[in-house]
């Protein structure tokens, strides 16, 4: 029996035009991922830290630089129709990109324990002191994992679903949450300093950091763009608004309330049922696209085995290491194995917009073994970016941007247009492709 293609993901092949999505439709769930709890607890520091108008400014800096970023690579997925993990079959090979793709399914897994993990401790927070109930932080993590895992494995067709219901409801119970704690504090209190351990640079990179490895896989969201100006359009303001929305509602929260503590800022305001609801919500679309976007990776690994298979057990294995504390125990490791994923995206950009556009079309995905210029960009770029993680996942001793992952991905951006103009003046891929047909077959 042949399956329905509305519940096909289209995970190694392009999205057919009948099913793609207005900029209006992909905007929602890059809005819904962006509102997630670091996004607000980053907000209620920052708040906490700095003046009202530079936090502000800082936010709509840090959030335009990931519109513009996040539109430049959306654009290469709305025009093949692919995932991340599948464009980088253009840019590295077939070999290659099984590489990539273990990096990417294994740091987006691990993501979605540590968000596991960091949801069911915030909710035990939330459930004790609304009801004074201790509920085990291992069971919440069970369950926060299991929903995720849900709506994960029906694809993209859940996760837009799930945006629809959860951004006009969290947008509601936010906008009351600011109406009451004005009512309670008045306008005055939002302006007045607590005290400023963040500089506005520091600020900015921040803002920049928490949605930034969003922007090197939104191939896997823009691929269902109807057209490449509607994947451009989705990207820049899902990203503007969905990374400032709880930033700036948070630094406003936080300055009414004097707190950066986000569970006790909706207890404080007698939001205690709304609360725990809105940190499910948050923590739920955003994990979900964790766990989305690590099975499209899996996918290219495991090309046999069904997407919706991949996802449960990549699921299970996720929620487990939630209940077995991998925030406190693999955090080092999941930041390690970031350092990776942003030098991907400055290849396959640069490879996409300065060096061959037309390889990237279905029929060239699986021609080359591997491309070693590629391979060289990415592993010098993520050289570079170790350098300037801090420890213990890096070394610290660079200082670029202020940011690892924009280190990584402009440093790959530079690298690989080098390379690439190099190979094709001395044409030297052509020649090196040969080699290596002759090495395999002999």
């Amino acid at each position: 029996m042949k399956r329905n293609s509305r519940n096909h993901d289209f995970e190694r092949k392009p999205v057919p035009a009948q099913l793609q999505k207005s900029w209006l439709s992909i905007s929602s769930v890059w809005i819904a991922v962006g509102i997630d709890l670091s996004a607000m607890l980053l907000g209620a520091q920052l708040g906490a830290g700095m003046e009202l108008k530079k936090a502000l400014l800082a936010v709509l800096i840090g959030s335009l630089f990931l519109g513009f970023l996040g539109a430049f690579c959306a654009y290469i997925g709305a025009a093949t129709g692919l995932s991340t993990a599948m464009v980088s079959h253009f840019a590295f090979g077939k070999i290659g990109a099984k590489i990539i793709s273990f990096c990417l399914a294994l740091s987006l897994l691990g993501w979605f324990g540590v968000q596991a993990g960091f949801f069911a401790e915030n909710a035990h927070s939330a459930i004790y002191m609304l009801f004074e109930m201790s509920v085990s932080v291992k069971i919440l993590a069970i369950i926060g994992g299991l929903l995720m895992m849900t709506t994960a494995i029906y694809g993209y067709k859940a996760i837009e679903t799930l945006s629809k219901l959860s951004v006009p409801l969290l947008v509601s119970l936010i906008f009351g949450a600011i109406y009451i704690a004005i009512k309670k504090k008045g306008l005055d209190v939002i302006t007045q300093t607590i005290d400023t351990s963040f500089t506005f640079g520091t600020a900015t990179s921040l803002v920049i950091g928490v949605f930034v490895l969003g922007t090197i896989i939104s191939p896997d969201i823009s691929r269902w763009a109807k057209s490449k100006r509607d994947a451009v359009l989705a990207a820049f303001f899902g990203f503007l608004i969905g990374n400032s929305f709880m930033l700036v509602i948070s630094i406003i929260l936080s300055k009414a309330l004097n707190t950066s503590n986000l569970t006790a800022i909706f207890i404080m305001l007698g939001l205690g049922l709304p609360a725990i609801l809105v940190l499910t919500l948050a923590q739920w679309t955003t994990n979900t696209n964790n766990l989305y976007s690590s099975s499209l990776g899996i996918a290219v690994l495991f090309p046999r085995i069904s997407k919706k298979l991949s996802t449960f057990i990549a699921g299970l294995i996720a929620t487990l290491l939630a209940v077995f504390g991998i925030f406190d125990k693999f955090v080092a490791f999941l930041s390690f194995i970031t350092i990776f994923i942003p030098p991907v995206g400055g290849i396959y950009t640069a490879e996409y917009y300065f060096i061959n556009k037309h390889r990237f079309s279905f029929n060239n995905v699986y021609q080359s073994a591997y491309i070693v210029r590629s391979l060289a960009a990415w592993l010098l770029a993520s050289g570079v970016a170790f350098l300037t993680t801090e420890a213990p996942a890096g070394l610290e001793l660079l200082n670029i941007t202020s940011i690892p992952a924009l280190d990584g991905f402009f440093i790959a951006l530079v690298l690989q247009t080098i390379f690439g103009k190099i190979a094709k003046k001395y044409n030297l891929e052509r020649r090196l492709k040969y080699e290596i047909i002759d090495t395999i077959s002999n």
